[in-house]
């Protein structure tokens, strides 16, 4: 079987049942074999948007491929990826990127680097939680098709799928101390 990424800036579609995929109301699109990488249909697929919180995926695939524990008021890593996906908190992507990269430059610097070695070619990260910023190497960025490539080397993470099928996750600090629900 073949496995498709559909990814589309910003995910909203307006069609009917009739409409082609020409009609998508999304300001690009693309249509990508999960497997090959091949672009089997885009619509301004290669122009570079603001990533927003998709930022967040290349983020929880660093923290699930370079990560170990937290300092400070200690998490757990893998309750800050529930944080992360499920609730989208800015806060716990930056908590993420200081503990794994040193600071924020320094992760946004792994980012780029697992950026170009999936194959991206028009994407640049600036911040681990997709929140508009630019640095000397450009502005925060990506296109469709980077997207679309990044979230087809997610999908192939198992802890990655369980973390982002989860509806309802809770945990604590190590010491018990505070409590958080996400959803």
């Amino acid at each position: 079987t073949v496995s498709s990424i559909v990814q589309m800036i910003p995910a909203a579609v307006d069609m009917k049942e009739t409409d082609g995929p020409g009609n998508l109301y999304a300001l690009s699109a693309v249509l990508m074999d999960g497997d090959s990488g091949r672009v089997l249909y885009e619509k301004e697929g290669y122009t570079a948007r603001p990533n927003a919180s998709t930022t967040k995926v290349m983020t929880c695939i660093l923290a699930l491929e370079k990560g170990s524990g937290e300092e400070g008021e200690q998490y757990y890593l893998e309750d800050l990826l529930y944080s992360l996906m499920l609730k989208s908190h800015n806060d716990t992507a930056v908590a993420i990127a200081e503990h794994i990269g040193g600071s924020v430059e320094g992760f946004a610097k792994m980012m780029n680097a697992k950026a170009k070695e999936i194959g991206c070619t028009n994407t640049h990260f600036v911040t681990p939680n997709g929140l508009d910023s630019a640095d000397a190497g450009g502005i925060h960025q990506t296109t469709a098709r980077d997207l679309a490539l990044i979230m087809s080397y997610a999908v192939k993470n198992k802890a990655f799928l369980h973390i982002t099928q989860t509806r309802d996750y809770s945990f604590s600090d190590i010491s018990g101390k505070r409590q958080f629900s996400v959803h």
